[in-house]
C-alpha cells in the first residue's frame, strides 16, 4: 500500500487480489486531523453501545446518567488542564518578550552612549585641531610681518 498526501485528502493505492483481476484500486480518505472528530465518534460509539446493550430501561438510564457525569467531569478536567497550559504558555511568552524588550533597551542605551562618546571625541578633536590651526596661523602671520618689517628697513636703508 502506498500513500500520497494532498492538500485535504489522503490517497491510498491498494492492490486487491482476486482470482483473475489484480488491478490497483485507489481509496480516497478525507483527513481533517483533529481530535474533535475522534471525541465525537467516541461519545457516539459509547452511546450506541449502551443503547443496544441488553439492559432494562431503568438500568440504561442510570448508566447513561453515570456516563454523562463521567464525560462531563473528564471534559471539565481537560478544559482546566488546557486553560492551565494556555496560562503557562502565555506567561512564558510574556516573560520572553519582556526579556527581549529589556535586552533591546539596554543595547540601545549602550549604542546611544557609544554614539555620544564618539560625538564628544569628535568635537574635542575638532576643537584641538582648530586651536592648533589658529596657533600656526598666528605664528605664520607674525613671521610674515617680521619679514615684511625687515624688508621695509632694507628698502629704507638703501
Amino acid at each position: 500500500m502506498r500513500g500520497h498526501r494532498g492538500s485535504e485528502h489522503v490517497y491510498h493505492e491498494v492492490t486487491m487480489s482476486k482470482s483473475h483481476d489484480d488491478r490497483p484500486v485507489v481509496v480516497i480518505e478525507r483527513s481533517d486531523g483533529g481530535a474533535g472528530g475522534f471525541l465525537v465518534g467516541l461519545a457516539l460509539g459509547a452511546g450506541l453501545a449502551l443503547l443496544f446493550a441488553p439492559r432494562s430501561g431503568e438500568d440504561l438510564r442510570r448508566e447513561l446518567k453515570n456516563r454523562g457525569r463521567q464525560l462531563r467531569a473528564t471534559a471539565s478536567e481537560k478544559a482546566e488542564e488546557f486553560h492551565e497550559l494556555l496560562e503557562d504558555g502565555y506567561e512564558q511568552t510574556r516573560h520572553r518578550v519582556e526579556d527581549g524588550i529589556s535586552t533591546a533597551r539596554r543595547k540601545l542605551d549602550e549604542k546611544k552612549s557609544e554614539a555620544k562618546d564618539a560625538v564628544d571625541a569628535g568635537r574635542a578633536a575638532v576643537h584641538t585641531a582648530r586651536e592648533e590651526l589658529e596657533k600656526r596661523l598666528s605664528e605664520a602671520r607674525a613671521a610674515r610681518s617680521e619679514v615684511g618689517v625687515g624688508a621695509e628697513e632694507d628698502v629704507d636703508d638703501s
